[in-house]
């Protein structure tokens, strides 16, 4: 499959690019950015996958997250793609930011308008990963997956529902049971239908609750002052109580804030600030397991 290079920029004695491609899955042209590290030029890496939350793009990573550092030590390639299909022309794509465009929540659409272009989940777990092996040194049988918000609900679902494909999950404030929050229930309604039966297939919740595969060391942060976390979207206690439930380890860090922010203001929100922060900690996470 052809690839279109955009953009191409020296970083950290790597290169972070972007790249445009057709995409099979999605029936439109889709981006995606991908930090090669200097290793790349002399040997395969493991990959870590990136997915972004909300109106996102490519761009906000790799260009908000400051990782490139990080990635560049431990010799690891970096790949985001976008977070939704673009320009498909569907009839209320671009109505809310919640949904459509920049809002593919990493599920396979069943419903009409939906199906035929948004599946992010199958576009996530199989076509780039292939299209990123055949075109880059990678080692295949090393990869990881993190995200933010929708893009963390997307990381541990797909490493939930696929045992051993990735080596290592973690999330930054991920929607973690999005069929008990507004902005799961307007994502996975529209895309699924109204049957909330066929929605626990993309609720990490649900998932572990089954999860019987390979063991998961998860890594989620979380900020304390994250509004979308007080309005009740995140629900990380529900699946901390669930995977404690199932044995299953995850080491959940609420992001407390300082006594600067009783003077300066407020602590960690869901901005990128907050990723950057503490972006380095979960590079080092996946790198324990993909470079082991």
């Amino acid at each position: 499959m052809a690839l279109k290079q955009i953009s191409s920029n020296k970083c950290f004695e790597g290169f972070q690019k972007v790249f445009e491609h057709d995409s099979a899955e999605l029936k439109c042209k889709m981006k995606f950015g991908i930090y090669l590290p200097p290793k790349a030029e002399t040997g395969k890496c493991p990959v870590l996958y990136w997915l972004s939350g909300l109106t996102c793009t490519e761009q906000n990573f790799i260009t908000k997250a400051a990782f490139q550092q990080a990635a560049a030590q431990h010799g690891l390639i970096v790949v985001a793609p976008d977070t939704s299909p673009r320009g498909c022309n569907i009839e209320g794509e671009d109505e809310s930011w919640d949904f459509g465009t920049g809002a593919g929540f990493y599920v396979d659409a069943t419903e009409d308008p939906w199906k035929t272009n948004y599946r992010m989940y199958s576009y996530v777990k199989d076509e780039l990963p292939k299209l990123i092996n055949a075109n880059f040194p990678t080692d295949p049988e090393r990869m990881s997956i993190f995200g933010h918000s929708m893009g963390g609900h997307g990381a541990l679902i797909l490493a939930l529902k696929n045992p051993g494909k990735y080596k290592s999950v973690s999330a930054f404030a991920p929607i973690c049971n999005p069929i008990q929050c507004q902005w799961g229930k307007k994502a996975l309604g529209g895309y699924l239908g109204p049957d909330a039966s066929k929605w626990e297939a993309y609720d990490a919740t649900q998932l572990v609750k089954s999860y019987s595969g390979t063991r998961l060391d998860i890594l989620i942060d979380q900020g304390k002052d994250d509004q979308f976390l007080s309005a009740g979207q995140l629900l990380p206690d529900n699946f901390i109580a669930a995977c404690t439930e199932r044995k299953i380890p995850v080491v959940f860090r609420l992001q407390q804030a300082s006594c600067f922010c009783l003077i300066f203001g407020s602590g960690y929100d869901h901005s990128y600030y907050f990723i950057a922060s503490f972006i380095n900690d979960h590079i080092k996470h996946h790198a324990k397991y993909l470079n082991a």
